[in-house]
């Protein structure tokens, strides 16, 4: 009896440990998801302006300023220089040796729309289909992406994400990377309807009309905008009769010349087709790629922008010379083509500057590479009225 008390006693000791180590670990689990789960937390407006005094300050429209002041508030920067009056009610940020950039912008990627490539339930960048100009990126935006910290963290602040897959892939977003929902993170939307092109032989006259008929490459997206029309003016002579159509609606600001087609492309077949298709339409026109483009000297009267993507990538063709990728944005800038350059590798968007910094590297000059990141993508994407061939007429010319 006493043995059995023994070991009776022994056994409830050892129960009411396990009970105990039961509960702490399921207080783990219900606390940890919430402590380490969402380690980004968006960041509070600064309840006063905020001056960084005493460092290198590189303005992307002229000289760096050494031993400069930069006052923001609200978001906004107020003043910049080296005589500055910080406001009284300031806070000071003293950093002496230390230098100031821009925020960089990362024109291209899918970030906020894929998390894990091989898990089917993180990728949110394609629709089933081939023509889906409905789609809008903002809206399938994940903020809580672990990418986004690691984006941040390299200095890229903003960014576009853009569907892909497809003929029409949908519409992009421009995104700042803080903010706790997509309405919130959301700059610009739209921002360009993403189209890829196909493959195709350059035309042998210019200005082209793309070709037509049968087995035509272009026949469905032509069919496309056509439908589009067609819906239009349904709508404009009897909307009661005609239902709400969101494939069309999404095509309205395209033809008229308020979103531009923001076209993959990196053959000089591609390229010509592309722009003498947007001219044949009056649309605007983005190419996103643009490899040959250096090749194509209409570009540059026509003021088609050109959104590099990457200057970390292999030549085109093996006969190409090996730089042909770093040298792209600099052949660019000699031939007058408006061009900015972006990170195609959304899993590493962070490395932005060092693919800025590879075009400085091989001939583009130092000052035009930040632009590159910072000034050019926000004049393409975010303001129309700097391309010039975009303010013409948009009465289609050869349909």
């Amino acid at each position: 009896m006493r043995k059995l008390g023994k070991w009776h006693g022994k056994i409830k000791w050892t129960g009411r440990r396990l009970f105990w180590l039961l509960g702490f670990a399921l207080l783990g689990a219900v606390v940890s998801p919430r402590a380490f789960a969402s380690p980004q937390i968006p960041g509070a407006a600064p309840g006063r302006p905020i001056a960084l005094v005493g460092g290198t300050i590189h303005k992307v429209g002229g000289p760096a300023i050494t031993g400069g002041t930069l006052v923001f508030e609200k978001g906004r920067v107020t003043a910049v220089g080296r005589r500055v009056k910080v406001p009284a009610k300031a806070k000071r940020i003293e950093l002496r040796g230390r230098h100031v950039y821009p925020g960089l912008i990362n024109a291209y990627g899918q970030l906020g729309l894929v998390e894990i490539s091989a898990v089917r339930a993180t990728v949110d960048y394609r629709e089933t289909g081939r023509l889906n100009p409905n789609v809008k990126a903002e809206v399938a935006f994940n903020p809580d992406s672990e990418l986004i910290p690691v984006t941040r963290s390299g200095g890229v602040l903003v960014a576009l994400s853009a569907p892909t897959g497809g003929i029409i892939s949908g519409t992009s977003a421009l995104m700042q990377l803080d903010g706790w929902s997509w309405e919130e993170m959301t700059v610009k939307a739209p921002v360009g309807m993403h189209v890829r092109w196909p493959r195709m032989p350059a035309p042998l006259a210019w200005p082209a009309k793309p070709p037509g008929g049968s087995g035509d490459p272009l026949e469905p997206l032509e069919r496309c905008l056509a439908d589009a029309r067609a819906y239009q003016k349904a709508r404009e002579a009897a909307a009661d009769e005609h239902p709400v159509d969101l494939r069309w609606e999404a095509l309205l600001p395209v033809l008229a010349g308020q979103l531009p087609l923001i076209v993959a492309a990196d053959r000089v077949g591609q390229i010509q087709t592309a722009v003498a298709f947007a001219q044949c339409h009056g649309v605007k026109l983005i190419l996103l790629g643009g490899y040959d483009a250096p090749l194509c000297a209409d570009l540059q009267r026509r003021e088609v922008p050109v959104i590099v993507r990457s200057t970390h990538r292999l030549p085109l063709r093996r006969d190409d010379p090996y730089d042909a990728a770093y040298t792209l944005p600099q052949r660019l800038r000699a031939a007058g083509v408006p061009f900015c350059i972006a990170s195609r590798n959304t899993y590493n968007a962070r490395n932005l500057a060092f693919e800025a910094a590879m075009a400085a590297a091989y001939g583009l000059p130092r000052q035009e590479a930040l632009k590159a990141i910072t000034l050019y993508p926000a004049r393409i994407l975010g303001s129309p009225t700097a391309r010039g061939a975009w303010r013409r007429a948009r009465t289609p010319r050869c349909l």
